[in-house]
């Protein structure tokens, strides 16, 4: 899955000037490019943020008005000084929806170009079914482009599961195999941009959360399982074919244990509910998430002190080996690890210190919470959306329809 995804081609009924015309709208997409990060900056912030002049800007963000991608209002007050504007989406211009699929429910947002979520939507699952869940969601698409029209320029889902393009490759945790996404925008001729939720939420946190200003950030997040990504400057590293990421199916567990992705060993088995149901005896849970919270409310109960800190303990070291292997500034966490960490922490930092190389162990790279928290798949599904509509092929291409 790459962060900047392929945009609608520009018509070629002027090719001797196809170069020139791509070229003026780099500034263009850079500038929309600081309001998805900075939503509500001005227009001397991204002037500053660009290195552009004020004649430049001004330029610039007249053509953007012109165009209907953004509007200008004036800044609050600072005194004394000539008075700068707040650059805002236009009311007329381009959206993108995002989706959200999860193991028990769904969500979906109409995005902006300033990354703002409208119209959120939070749905159970109907039914589990890969055709029904399919289906349900594709009629939200369908609704929303009869809501919005043309404005309406892409669609992006984040997925619980692996990825590669338009094909879910497995979802353990929805119990899919391989599954043909396309169906979600059939018959709308819309692009479809797919992506792992966790890879998703790494984003997120690279470009609006606590790994922003990053420029090697390493996030994990555990739900049913383990995922995440390894951003750089931004951009996922998602590998030969879109599926990189896959932390939780590092043999870093019992190889005696066969995960549900096929492999034995799997760190996934030894840091979520289900290996909190072992440490404490009881039966695999039907829903590992919410039997993981109902053992964290437990505590101080001593058991499930053991079992939370087995887990911590596991978590700690694997993210001690990953911080090895890749050199981040940062890691940050999402979902379960955030309040298995909590519940443990001197366990967690003692797991995480002993399993650092010792040039790492002197200045460790900062473990931290997630901003974005659950929220996290969304905003990167939005994000991803944005680059792809905000390509310089993309915005001569929305230029081209409005002449």
């Amino acid at each position: 899955m790459n962060a900047r995804g392929s945009a609608s081609p520009v018509r070629h009924d002027r090719p001797d000037r196809r170069g020139s015309r791509r070229g003026q709208w780099q500034t263009a997409a850079d500038v929309l490019g600081q309001v998805a990060r900075q939503p509500g900056i001005t227009r001397a912030a991204v002037a500053r943020e660009l290195r552009l002049s004020t004649s430049s800007a001004t330029e610039v963000t007249a053509r953007l008005r012109e165009l209907e991608l953004l509007t200008e209002k004036p800044a609050p007050s600072q005194g004394r000084g000539r008075p700068t504007t707040v650059l805002q989406p236009h009311p007329r211009g381009p959206l993108v929806l995002a989706l959200d699929l999860r193991q028990g429910n769904w969500r979906s947002a109409v995005v902006s170009l300033d990354g703002v979520l409208h119209d959120q939507q939070s749905k159970r699952h109907r039914s589990r079914r890969a055709q029904s869940v399919l289906a349900t969601l594709q009629q939200t698409v369908v609704s929303t482009q009869e809501q919005y029209g043309d404005r309406l320029l892409a669609v992006t889902l984040a997925v619980a599961g692996t990825v590669r393009e338009d094909q879910l490759m497995q979802a353990p945790t929805l119990g899919w195999g391989q599954v043909d996404l396309s169906p979600v925008t059939a018959g709308t001729g819309l692009p479809l941009l797919t992506g792992n939720d966790a890879t998703l939420s790494g984003v997120a946190e690279a470009r609006t959360g606590a790994a922003a200003g990053a420029r090697t950030a390493l996030h994990l997040i555990v739900e049913v399982g383990l995922g995440g990504t390894l951003i750089l400057d931004g951009i996922p590293a998602s590998g030969a074919t879109g599926a990189g990421g896959e932390y939780g199916h590092i043999p870093f567990g019992d190889r005696a244990r066969r995960c549900p992705c096929g492999a034995r060993g799997c760190w996934d088995l030894e840091i979520d509910g289900r290996a909190l149901a072992v440490h404490l005896g009881e039966p695999e849970p039907d829903q590992p998430y919410a039997y993981a919270e109902a053992v964290l409310r437990r505590l101080p109960d001593e058991a499930a002190t053991r079992a939370v800190g087995k887990v911590a303990d596991a978590l700690g070291f694997g993210i001690a080996g990953l911080v090895n292997a890749h050199d981040p500034d940062v890691v940050t966490l999402g979902g379960l690890a955030i309040p298995l960490r909590a519940a443990a922490s001197d366990v967690f930092d003692r797991a995480y210190s002993d399993g650092l190389m010792t040039f790492h162990r002197r200045v460790p790279p900062p473990v931290l919470d997630s901003a974005h928290s659950d929220d996290g798949a969304l905003r990167g599904a939005a994000a991803i959306g944005l680059d792809h509509i905000t390509t310089e092929d993309a915005l001569a291409a929305w230029s081209d329809a409005r002449s």
